[in-house]
């Protein structure tokens, strides 16, 4: 399925030259109830789930996408307040893991109701993919991924585009002040034939869309 992750001007470039992403760790995430979407009423509980967030943390990171570009809020937020860049992915769809938006916080379970054995594998799941309602706007995606030694730099790790990161369009914001030329060229450069898109704010509806006379122009 073709998912888009946005993000600034300067680390679209970096990840389209240098062919890949950032991976997400926990504390990179801007939602403070991240995996820890549960009723946690019990002390018990809340130990146990503390626990399992700070393991994941050091062993498990991820990619977030969104199932469309068009939402401004999206590029308010997390493309430089339209300043940035949008990449385009074609990933396998058993890959791309919906997220939940709930209204009410998950029930704690345990394996056999027993707290020794730890938390139950579906309340684990559950809490992976729930995010509180009012984030639905992102209409987000996500990519989990054991984090490996071999792709860290600096203390970040990394994941290659690849068969399952496919990069398929560049959509340039609507106030990027980068010339879309420049970015074609290198697109063109390490990525071979690619979609790429200069985007505008439409005129009708609250949206972010194609811009046509680039397209024109393009052709």
């Amino acid at each position: 399925m073709r998912l888009y992750h946005l993000t600034t001007a300067e680390y679209a470039l970096s990840n389209i030259t240098l062919r890949r992403l950032k991976i997400a760790r926990l504390g990179d995430l801007n939602d403070p109830f991240e995996l820890i979407a549960a009723e946690l009423k019990d002390r018990e509980f809340r130990k146990a789930v503390k626990s399992w967030k700070d393991e994941f943390h050091d062993t498990i990171g991820l990619l977030c996408f969104s199932e469309s570009w068009h939402n401004p809020v999206l590029w308010s937020h997390y493309a430089d307040k339209h300043r940035g860049i949008c990449l385009g992915f074609d990933i396998p769809d058993e890959y791309a893991i919906p997220v939940n938006y709930s209204k009410k916080r998950v029930a704690v379970r345990f394996q056999n109701n027993d707290q020794n054995q730890g938390l139950a594998p579906e309340f684990v799941n559950e809490l992976l993919r729930t995010k509180y309602e009012h984030w639905v706007y992102e209409a987000e995606r996500r990519m989990f991924l054991i984090l490996d030694e071999g792709t860290k730099e600096g203390g970040l790790f990394f994941y290659p585009f690849s068969t399952s990161l496919t990069l398929k369009e560049v959509i340039v914001g609507p106030h990027c002040d980068i010339p879309i030329d420049r970015i074609d060229n290198l697109v063109t450069k390490t990525n071979g034939p690619t979609e790429v898109t200069k985007a505008r704010l439409g005129f009708t509806r609250f949206e972010v869309v194609p811009d046509q006379r680039y397209e024109r122009q393009k052709r």
